[in-house]
């Protein structure tokens, strides 16, 4: 998932949580390998993910606390729009080729683009691929998230190529989803993003994954 941001560099990786699903009754408490289990299940059968985020990022260094919020959409596992509604305007596309991070609020007049790994855009995987091999599972309590109830879990990275040193995941008891997660990456920052409404496997905007780059506005290879 490139870096861990949905403000800057890549946004799946550093893109769930968004997502997962199977449908039944709720589930209650698992063993925290149990509840990945399903997570991993679920999100095999996801083809497509619409969700309102909300995003806060501590940065323990200067004691600041930014927010965003906006409208997410995925299709597949290598198109992603991540549409800012706060701060307006700020927009993240990737199309299926190149990953464009547009970020007028912070970097005003140019536009980011990137060639991502394949896969490197789904964020959801950066959880999910292969987890028992790549962290250490942990229970870490119960919550609810958007009015439901869920069993998170801490995954610790076991290789150091990680861009985070730990996160904790909140898994849906009834359908696997991955509703919320928080992440501390390797800088000491932490982000916490959260999925409010979320809808699988249902239509999703063709123009949402295009982008195009205003006029005046500079594109910046990388």
């Amino acid at each position: 998932m490139i870096t861990f941001s949905l403000r800057t560099a890549t946004f799946a990786v550093a893109a769930a949580a968004l997502a997962l699903a199977t449908p039944g009754s709720a589930a209650g408490a698992q063993a925290p390998t149990a509840a990945v289990d399903r997570a991993v299940a679920a999100w095999a059968k996801v083809t497509t993910v619409r969700a309102t985020f909300e995003q806060s990022v501590t940065n323990p260094l200067t004691g600041g606390r930014e927010q965003a919020r906006g409208e997410y959409q995925q299709r597949g596992r290598d198109r992603i729009s991540i549409n800012f509604s706060d701060p307006k305007g700020d927009r993240i596309v990737a199309d299926g080729q190149s990953l464009w991070l547009y970020l007028p609020s912070t970097t005003p007049g140019q536009v980011i683009r990137t060639s991502p790994a394949a896969g490197s855009v789904d964020f959801t995987a950066q959880f999910l691929a292969s987890p028992k091999t790549r962290y250490t599972i942990a229970d870490a309590g119960r919550g609810t998230v958007d009015g439901r109830a869920a069993q998170a879990v801490m995954l610790t990275p076991r290789a150091k190529d990680v861009p985070f040193t730990r996160a904790k995941v909140w898994i849906d008891d009834r359908d696997g989803l991955i509703r919320q997660f928080e992440v501390v990456e390797r800088s000491g920052v932490t982000r916490m993003v959260r999925l409010v409404g979320m809808r699988i496997n249902v239509p999703v905007d063709d123009a949402a994954f295009k982008f195009v780059a205003p006029k005046g506005v500079r594109v910046v290879q990388q």
